[in-house]
């Protein structure tokens, strides 16, 4: 049965040639982002994992058009029409590199995605359904950007629409437009990225239009996951490597009746609880 997506322009790449029904099936871990290059920041745990896998292939999920998007330099004139076109030829470049599955892009305009509208919420389903991954990577809830929350929520929805047996055994909010080591120890899921660096460069170098000048995304990825590793653990040694942060969304999957809101509000408690442990114990003046 063909997949049906509700935007015209809606594209379906396979990077190797294969026919999309045979792409669908072979995905094992699935990035749901919501601009081109947000899989190449929040998913790349999965990304270099499957790479590095035989068996594994990693599926990517670009919700929005990206039309939108800050532009400067030799992109800065480019009208909204034009920087759709060349985010979309980007992402195709960084999932050829990334030798993906399959890279769907939805082409949803951001205030849909801010929105969680329907038809997001549908095209999510369509996809998830046709390749039903075992592994999903989405937005973190805690995000700074409204365009990122708006596509976690949509992905939280959309899972929710499927039967219990095709729903992915793993679920993670990941950071990038807010840091997750704030989070208590029993929310955070730290992801072991260590050792793929170049990678990462390379991945993060096809998207120019937006790493040109004042966003150099590769150096922020790899400070943060080093960081992240770096001051893990402030009662053990070691340190070394490079991880990414997420937060586990698997208990909205559980408790279909618990709210994204109430899923923050509880992770905002746990945090001031393990804080209030510690400061408590300290001397009463």
């Amino acid at each position: 049965m063909p997949l049906r997506l509700h935007n015209p322009g809606a594209e379906v790449h396979v990077p190797d040639g294969r026919a999309p029904d045979a792409a669908f099936v072979r995905a094992t871990h699935m990035g749901i982002g919501a601009h081109a290059d947000d899989l190449e920041l929040m998913a790349f745990h999965g990304i270099a994992h499957c790479l590095a896998t035989p068996g594994w292939w990693f599926a990517g999920v670009v919700a929005c058009d990206g039309a939108r998007a800050p532009r400067s330099g030799r992109f800065a004139a480019l009208s909204d029409a034009e920087l759709r076109d060349v985010r979309r030829a980007e992402q195709r470049a960084a999932a050829a590199r990334g030798r993906y599955a399959v890279v769907f892009q939805l082409d949803h305009a951001s205030p849909a995605a801010v929105a969680a509208a329907p038809a997001l919420v549908d095209d999510l389903v369509a996809v998830l359904d046709a390749t039903r991954p075992r592994v999903v990577y989405t937005h973190s809830p805690m995000d700074r950007h409204a365009t990122h929350v708006g596509v976690c929520a949509a992905t939280v929805a959309a899972l929710r629409r499927l039967p219990a047996d095709r729903r992915p055994a793993q679920v993670h909010g990941c950071e990038v437009w807010r840091s997750l080591d704030w989070l208590a120890e029993r929310d955070v899921v730290r992801l072991d990225v260590s050792g793929h660096d170049e990678l990462w460069r390379e991945l993060l170098a096809c998207f120019p239009s937006q790493t040109e000048g004042a966003r150099p995304y590769g150096r922020g990825a790899l400070g943060r996951a080093h960081a992240n590793a770096v001051f893990s653990e402030p009662r053990a040694a070691g340190g070394t490597g490079a991880t990414w942060l997420a937060v586990d969304l698997m208990p909205l999957l559980r408790d279909e009746t618990l709210s994204l809101e109430a899923f923050v509000r509880e992770r905002v408690a746990n945090f001031e609880a393990e804080l209030g442990e510690l400061l408590a114990a300290l001397p009463r003046s």
